[in-house]
């Protein structure tokens, strides 16, 4: 028997702490050359609509897997677990809320091995879909003191306020600009859509650790790529796509591939157990998507789902042949 597991049986089984070191794990297995990316693929059509998948293998673990979803006015991503070894098809997993929390785990990990072990004041640009969850991985690596939020949609910036202070219990202002909210800020969050950077390299106080997440394609840009300059650790959850798809990582580093060794992968971070130079200026880790990230959560789900009975049994696809 295969299983479905649903959106709401993820939220119950998951959450920010036990996704963080899903992750955490899943990338020490990386470094170990026992978990691999599967190349980031999509598709588009009506202008801006899009279909993607992105996948990776754990084949010691017994897993390999893709996650596909269609972006159009809307999404329903779905995680596939498959057998390494046989092939057999062993869950599907509804993954709105899982992408959220690996999205905002991947943070919190680079958090943890990145931010100066004092860091108590993040500025968050970005209060949409991704914000709650970012603040929340933040938060669970760094004792957060006080948080200064900003984005441009003033109303929706106050509503966000609103929320994330009850929900995670924090001390959480209104910025009203993106300088104002980073002005001394020892963690510094992007998750915007914004296509110019908003964040420059003279807003930063030395010592600050930036996590940019939002820009995930060449037409998006958060920060001027002059701000890399400043960077003690240059740090990528997925190096290739950096490459090939971050208009900020592209323009600074162009063709030169001995600049570009400077770009580290986050697994090679967690490996060595530890990532911020004694001293540094500024620590920023880019992070892209990728299939490890998934898959590491979506196992570990699937192991806490298979020990508490959660999810709903279905009949393994049976073959049939075409021809007697």
């Amino acid at each position: 028997m295969s299983v479905w597991i649903t959106e709401a049986e993820v939220v119950r089984l998951m959450d920010m702490k036990g996704a963080i070191a899903a992750l955490d794990h899943g990338l020490a297995l990386e470094a170990a050359g026992k978990a691999e990316n599967m190349v980031k693929t999509h598709a588009i059509w009506g202008g801006h609509h899009t279909l993607h998948a992105i996948g990776a293998t754990f084949a010691d673990e017994g897993f390999v897997g893709t996650k596909t979803w269609a972006h159009a006015n809307g999404a329903a991503p779905l995680l596939i677990l498959f057998d390494s070894h046989n092939g057999s098809l062993r869950a599907i997993i509804e993954a709105f809320a899982l992408g959220q929390l690996r999205t905002g785990a991947i943070s919190g990990l680079a958090t943890k091995y990145l931010a100066a072990e004092g860091a108590c004041d993040m500025a968050l640009i970005g209060t949409g879909k991704q914000a709650m969850t970012q603040l929340a991985a933040v938060a669970a690596v760094r004792p957060l003191r006080r948080v200064r939020a900003f984005s441009r949609d003033g109303v929706a910036r106050a509503d966000f306020v609103a929320r994330a202070s009850k929900a995670l219990g924090l001390n959480i202002e209104e910025a009203s600009s993106v300088a104002q909210a980073v002005d001394n800020a020892a963690i510094v969050t992007l998750v915007t859509r914004a296509t110019k950077p908003i964040l420059a390299s003279g807003m930063l106080a030395a010592g600050t650790h930036v996590n940019a997440v939002g820009a995930i394609s060449p037409e998006r840009t958060e920060f001027e790529p002059a701000l890399l300059s400043r960077c003690a650790a240059v740090v990528a959850d997925s190096v290739p796509q950096v490459q090939n798809l971050s208009s900020e990582f592209m323009q600074y580093y162009g063709r030169d591939e001995a600049k570009w060794g400077a770009v580290r992968p986050l697994s090679a971070v967690v490996s060595e157990g530890r990532g911020r130079p004694a001293g540094a200026d500024l620590t920023l880790f880019k992070a892209m998507g990728m299939g490890i990230s998934d898959l590491a959560l979506g196992i570990e789900i699937l192991r806490r789902a298979s020990e508490q009975r959660l999810g709903r049994e279905f009949p393994h696809p049976q073959l049939v042949k075409l021809f007697a």
